[in-house]
């Protein structure tokens, strides 16, 4: 198959969920042997960037600001892929929902990835929360398929639309080498915090909670936020000496924090399963999130929940540091959860059966539409 990867940043992953995705994808998907197109956006990626050569990257302009970014360059690339050989296209982002249709009338049939309900994002203008609730309602018209990536949020459009879609969760996996600690924290004592710092993932509870303990372990604070980096200075003026900010962190770097973590703290409450929270599912890390139906349905039992209530958080936090045992089987649940449900190698045989699925739909639907001899 020759499939054409749209809608995200690009690779190497250097932002989200939706890069990781598409670099995971297409990596796999070359070695499977088919063709993987992937557009990439010009302030993320360069041609020097190191990828495996069988994959084709796209990369084009784009307007690097918060409303215009996705859109515009998804408009471009729409437009390009229009032009190109390729079979099938996936396309990311629900903001994305009005463009789906572009590819489809050039012949291609297009899988649009909804992620999760981005218009609850706080981040977001009244006027921009209002486009993506009607990006959700345009996201059942104008593709081939959705895909959604949580019960939850399959759920929600069966529910609210009546259009049903296609569950695929996120995926992970431990890179075989990921070194020696690499970021001078003692191995096993310190708190891991990995998010992109915005008001829906919750990084003043952390913070907040962190200051009620009395404990020498260190608060690992990985992620930015490029659009709004005074939200990142607030969180740095609410937080102790014992708070450590390391900016974005990508790679092996990012694994290494992950493996040698004492424990890993998730707070998102948006979306569907978090790609940070099943990577630290897959390390073996004791793992307390946010109570959500989505982070219950991705944690299943192999972590612990909490409210959205700084001193409640800071108890159970305060609990693990004190107890080796109970840390020690929450990181074999979560390991053993993640192995078996969330592997990229499980994942892509389910992205590569969809779309061997849409493909011989739309194969079987030319023959009956086309005139007898």
């Amino acid at each position: 198959m020759k499939i054409a990867i749209l809608g995200t940043r690009g690779i190497p992953a250097r932002y989200g969920g939706f890069e990781t995705l598409a670099e995971q994808l297409a990596n796999r998907l070359v070695e499977r042997g088919h063709e993987v197109t992937v557009y990439c956006r010009r302030p993320f990626t360069t041609p020097q960037d190191v990828v495996d050569p069988r994959i084709q990257r796209v990369i084009l302009p784009t307007i690097s600001r918060k409303h215009l970014d996705t859109l515009f360059h998804t408009l471009l690339s729409v437009l390009h892929v229009g032009l190109r050989k390729a079979d099938l296209v996936l396309l990311c982002n629900v903001g994305n929902s009005p463009l789906a249709w572009v590819p489809r009338f050039f012949g291609k049939p297009t899988i649009l990835h909804v992620d999760g309900l981005d218009r609850e994002r706080r981040k977001w203008s009244a006027f921009a929360r209002t486009y993506l609730h009607i990006c959700e309602r345009v996201a059942t018209l104008t593709p081939t398929r959705i895909v959604t990536d949580a019960r939850v949020i399959q759920d929600y459009y069966r529910e609210r639309y009546g259009k049903d879609s296609c569950m695929v969760a996120y995926g992970a996996e431990v890179p075989e080498e990921v070194g020696e600690p690499a970021f001078g924290f003692t191995p096993g004592r310190y708190l891991l915090y990995v998010a992109r710092l915005e008001p829906e993932n919750n990084p003043e509870l952390i913070i907040r909670a962190y200051n009620l303990l009395n404990t020498d372990w260190p608060l690992v604070i990985v992620g930015g936020n490029k659009y709004i980096p005074s939200y990142v200075e607030s969180l740095k003026k609410m937080a102790g000496p014992n708070v450590r900010f390391l900016g974005p962190v990508y790679g092996n770097g990012y694994w290494n924090l992950q493996k040698y973590a004492g424990m890993f703290l998730f707070a998102g409450e948006v979306g569907g399963v978090h790609p940070s929270l099943v990577e630290s599912m897959a390390v073996g890390n004791p793992i307390l999130y946010l109570d959500t139906r989505q982070n219950r349905e991705a944690a299943a039992g192999c972590g612990v929940p909490y409210p959205p209530d700084p001193a409640q958080l800071a108890a159970r936090i305060q609990e693990l540091i004190d107890s080796e045992s109970r840390r020690q089987q929450l990181r074999q649940q979560a390991a053993r959860r993640a192995n078996e449900i969330y592997s990229w190698s499980r994942i892509v045989e389910q992205y590569e059966r969809l779309f061997q699925e849409v493909l011989m739909e739309r194969a079987r639907a030319s023959v009956a539409t086309s005139p007898d001899p």
